[in-house]
C-alpha cells in the first residue's frame, strides 16, 4: 500500500530510505535517488555560510524537472527543498501536487537543470532570461540571490551520475528503481 503524502509515516519511511541508501550506495550518485538527496540535504544543513546568506529567507522552493524521456527521464520530478530562515529542514523528491504548491517553483527542461547544477548556467540570470520559469516572487529571488548561488554550488560538488549520461542498459536497470518511488511515496 503506497504511503500518502504529507503523513509521519511517508515522512518517516523516506528518510529511512534515504538514510539506507545513503549507507549502501557509493559515489557517484544518480542524480535524484535518495543517497544523492540525503548528500544534497546534509550539505545544506551543515554550510554555516548558506544560513548566513540565507537567513531572512521563508519558504519553500521547488526544482521542477520537466519530463525529457531521450535524457531517461519519463515523467517530471519535483524536488522541494523546505528552506526557512538559513535553516534547510528537508529535501525530498515528492508529488506533483505537492510540488506545484511550493512556495517558489523554478521549472525548467532536464538539460538546463543539469546546465544549472553542473554550474553552466547561473540560475538567477537563467531565471531573468527566461531559461528558468518561476512561480512565485521574482524580486524575493533576486534579494536572496547569493544564498540561490551557494546552493547550487553546494549541489555542484556532489559527485552525480546524470541520467543522459548512462547508456540504455543502465537506464533500464534504473527504472524498476524509479516504479517503486513512484508506486510508494507517489514521486
Amino acid at each position: 500500500m503506497p504511503y500518502t503524502y504529507g503523513t509521519r509515516e511517508w515522512e518517516e519511511t523516506f528518510t529511512g530510505l534515504m538514510e539506507d541508501l545513503l549507507y549502501v550506495e557509493r559515489e557517484p550518485y544518480i542524480m535524484g535517488t535518495p543517497a544523492w538527496i540525503a548528500t544534497y540535504e546534509s550539505l545544506i544543513q551543515n554550510d554555516a555560510d548558506y544560513r548566513k546568506l540565507a537567513a531572512g529567507w521563508e519558504g519553500s522552493v521547488v526544482i521542477h524537472i520537466l519530463a525529457e524521456p531521450e535524457a531517461g527521464l519519463d515523467e517530471d520530478m519535483y524536488l522541494l527543498i523546505d528552506l526557512w530562515h538559513g535553516d534547510c529542514r528537508a529535501v525530498r523528491l515528492v508529488p506533483p501536487e505537492a510540488g506545484e504548491a511550493g512556495d517558489y517553483v523554478l521549472t525548467a527542461a532536464y538539460g538546463r537543470w543539469k546546465q544549472v547544477m553542473t554550474k553552466e548556467l547561473d540560475v538567477v540570470k537563467g531565471l531573468m532570461q527566461g531559461k528558468i520559469k518561476l512561480k512565485g516572487d521574482l524580486p524575493t529571488i533576486v534579494r536572496y540571490n547569493k544564498a540561490a548561488v551557494k546552493l547550487v554550488d553546494l549541489v555542484a560538488t556532489i559527485p552525480t551520475i546524470y541520467l543522459d549520461e548512462m547508456d540504455a542498459e543502465e537506464i533500464e536497470a534504473f527504472k524498476p528503481w524509479v516504479e517503486f518511488l513512484k508506486e510508494e511515496y507517489g514521486v
